[in-house]
């Protein structure tokens, strides 16, 4: 069975940083692109990010550029994103993902989320 677990969400006032994390298990994790998307309430599933299987490159949102970074450890079945400068729109339900597609978003697998809360 898959499973996608993510944490590290929060509170965090405006310009301040947190780190997600996402503990994956049930696939081969380490030979698949992962992602990370996000949902605010009453609007759509957003891509965030995606990083390859190696981990070697990322690609971003343009929202989110310059601020995010993801990152995994394949030994650990772990995929990170560090956020930084974070802004309150960047308030949302965020979800590790194994995806079918990015354009469109098609999710194959995705966790529960981690509620992050940006706001002074």
């Amino acid at each position: 069975e898959v499973q996608l677990v993510e944490s590290g969400g929060g509170l965090v006032q405006p310009g301040g940083s947190l780190r997600l994390s996402c503990a994956a298990s049930g696939f081969t994790f380490s030979i698949y692109d992962m992602s990370w998307v996000r949902q605010t309430p009453g609007k759509g599933l957003e891509w965030v990010s995606n990083i390859n299987s190696g981990g070697s490159m990322s690609i971003y949102v343009d929202s989110v550029k310059g601020r995010f970074t993801t990152s995994r450890d394949n030994a650990k079945n772990t995929l990170y994103l560090q956020m930084n400068s974070l802004k309150p729109e960047d308030t949302a339900v965020y979800y590790c993902a194994k995806l079918r597609t990015v354009f469109p978003l098609v999710v194959e697998y995705r966790g529960k989320g981690t509620l992050v809360t940006v706001s002074s």
